[in-house]
């Protein structure tokens, strides 16, 4: 079962500008990490607020919490194991405590009240939302 779940979700895709990206499509209910938070960067108070909202969530959620290399290598990184949803802190954060929120299968992005979190990725995640497509 798991074979057959993992050679079902794991693709490459080729991306409008040509690019490349292996991604773990795992239905969000299965994946074992629910999100991750990415501070832009380390410096400027945003490393700190991320913190923050890690750990208002660690206990709800299996998370990550990266801040090396650039916030495209860490979206790839995370599509590739099978990581949900990105949570990156910018500075526009620190002032009207909204996120972007990146959804890994359709790599949409919106922005999101940190007080909202919480709700958004229970919705999206919770096993009773669960729905597996097959795509032939």
């Amino acid at each position: 079962m798991f074979l057959a779940l993992m050679s079902h979700c794991l693709k490459d895709e080729v991306l409008e500008d040509g690019s490349e990206r292996t991604v773990l499509s795992l239905p969000p209910a299965l994946a074992p990490v629910k999100a991750a938070i990415l501070p832009l960067m380390k410096k400027d108070g945003l490393g700190e607020y991320a913190e923050k909202i890690f750990n208002d969530l660690k206990y709800d959620f299996n998370l990550i919490y990266e801040e090396k290399d650039s916030i495209g290598k860490r979206y790839r990184r995370n599509d590739a194991l099978g990581t949900p949803f990105c949570i990156t802190i910018d500075h526009d954060s620190l002032t009207d405590h909204t996120v972007t929120l990146r959804d890994r299968d359709t790599m949409q992005q919106e922005r999101v009240q940190v007080a909202d979190l919480r709700r958004i990725i229970d919705e999206k995640t919770n096993f009773r939302n669960l729905r597996i497509t097959s795509k032939n």
